[in-house]
């Protein structure tokens, strides 16, 4: 027999045939079991072996925290789940969270997200909706009822007055759409966390960064205008040449122009959907956000893209399922108001009558449209603010900032706030505003 024949688990009495007393030696551990450590007896006869990898806790034991290994005695190291205080676990999220949380975010806290929605964003487009309307219809009973020599300065004062109402409605719901992201921003980084502000203390927390919201928002819906504008002057610039040259030189501009626009589009909207977020979060100036949201997105393109996009397309639906409904109902009711319209005899006052009740039924449905649609804006804002966490977690570990900032709150730690640069958290705290959190 060879040494390794001979060799028996300490503690044994034989070599696995039966002792002086008759007792069975020790047998070997089975597939699956620990083998007993050095002094230790094997499990008795009736009682369960721990499963491989596993051990009891022992008493008085805490759990590591997130990351970390440990390893109980005689078992394998084990890691410990991402805690989710919040609206989502601690980690890289993954497709499913991503689209869920935005709804879970309407659900946690409806008085601050339906709420902003409304206030921030559906009064604003209920009124513009109104202001428009109310404009659009005086000026067309003007031009319809007004003598002829008159008529072609209030025509051209009808199209006048269009495009400034047009523009005016812009800037209203360009504005209190930048106000609605920073506070949307801001909550969906609390809840991520646990905490459940106010809106006065979300307010108070970034009324210091919408200055740079509204600035970047405005730049860069006026950037876009100018483009689509620039295009349109061209065709229109070839097109008065008049020809055959002149009438293929407008198409092709505006084909290519128009086609080329919807890839610069996606490209340049997707490079810097993080703008608002880091503006709100990172409190970063315009420019400094701007190339954040670019550095972040490196990599992530696609997948940002498509998701923003998914959301996007899941939002667009319901609202046309909710809006539909009430435009054609809208239709109707304008045709059962003034059914005899066109062929009455007064054809400027039937007219007018028509559009009025058609604008009035139309500022209806704009009113449903306009409280579907600042609840989707909601959804879309919260999307990519979580898209931003996400990007972050996976480039920059902000997850383990934000289970350190978690287990230091509940130690009773003043931490600074985890969302900002490193630079800055390496400041000595400031005394906060409210929850933990810097003052704007």
């Amino acid at each position: 027999m060879t040494d390794e024949q001979d060799w028996q688990a300490p503690g044994s009495q034989g070599g696995g045939t039966p002792g002086a007393d008759g007792a069975q030696g020790a047998q070997p551990p089975q597939y699956g079991q620990q083998p007993p450590q050095y002094g230790q007896q094997p499990p008795q006869y009736g009682q369960q072996a721990p499963q491989y990898g596993q051990q009891p806790p022992q008493y008085g034991w805490q759990q590591p925290p997130y990351g970390q290994q440990y390893a109980p005695a005689g078992g394998q190291p084990g890691w410990t789940p991402p805690p989710k205080p919040g609206l989502i676990p601690l980690r890289p999220l993954t497709l499913g969270p991503l689209l869920a949380a935005p709804f879970q975010a309407l659900r946690r806290n409806p008085r601050i997200t339906v709420g902003a929605a409304l206030i921030l964003q559906g009064i604003p487009a209920i009124l513009v909706s109104v202001l428009i309307a109310g404009g659009i219809a005086l000026l067309v009973s003007r031009a319809l009822s007004a003598d002829a020599q008159d008529k072609p300065a209030l025509q051209a004062g009808l199209i006048g007055g269009t495009i400034v109402l047009g523009v005016l409605s812009l800037v209203i719901t360009t504005v209190f759409g930048a106000l609605l992201q920073g506070v949307i921003v801001a909550e969906v980084a609390r809840e991520t966390l646990g905490e459940k502000l106010t809106f006065g203390a979300l307010w108070r927390l970034v009324r210091g960064r919408f200055g740079a919201l509204i600035g970047f928002t405005l730049l860069f819906a006026l950037a876009w205008i100018v483009v689509i504008a620039l295009v349109i002057a061209i065709v229109v610039a070839l097109a008065s040449i008049g020809g055959v040259a002149g009438t293929i030189g407008a198409i092709a501009v505006g084909l290519i122009g128009g086609l080329g626009l919807i890839p610069l589009a996606v490209w340049i909207n997707t490079k810097l959907a993080m703008v608002p977020s880091a503006i709100v979060l990172e409190r970063l100036p315009m420019r400094s956000a701007v190339a954040r949201s670019w550095s972040l997105t490196n990599g992530y393109f696609w997948r940002t893209f498509g998701i923003i996009a998914l959301v996007w397309l899941i939002v667009y639906a319901i609202t046309q399922t909710i809006s539909i409904p009430f435009g054609l109902l809208g239709g109707l009711i304008g045709g059962v108001f003034a059914p005899t319209a066109a062929s009455a005899g007064d054809s400027a006052s039937s007219m007018t009558q028509l559009i009025v009740t058609q604008l009035g039924v139309n500022v209806l449905a704009s009113i449903v449209t306009a409280v579907v649609g600042a609840i989707g804006s909601v959804i879309q804002t919260a999307a990519v603010s979580l898209l931003y966490l996400d990007l972050r977690m996976r480039k920059e570990g902000l997850d383990l900032e934000l289970v350190r900032f978690v287990e230091g709150r509940q130690t009773g730690q003043d931490l600074p706030d985890p969302y900002l640069p490193p630079a800055e958290r390496a400041q000595p705290p400031q005394p906060p505003a409210a929850a933990g959190w810097p003052a704007g």
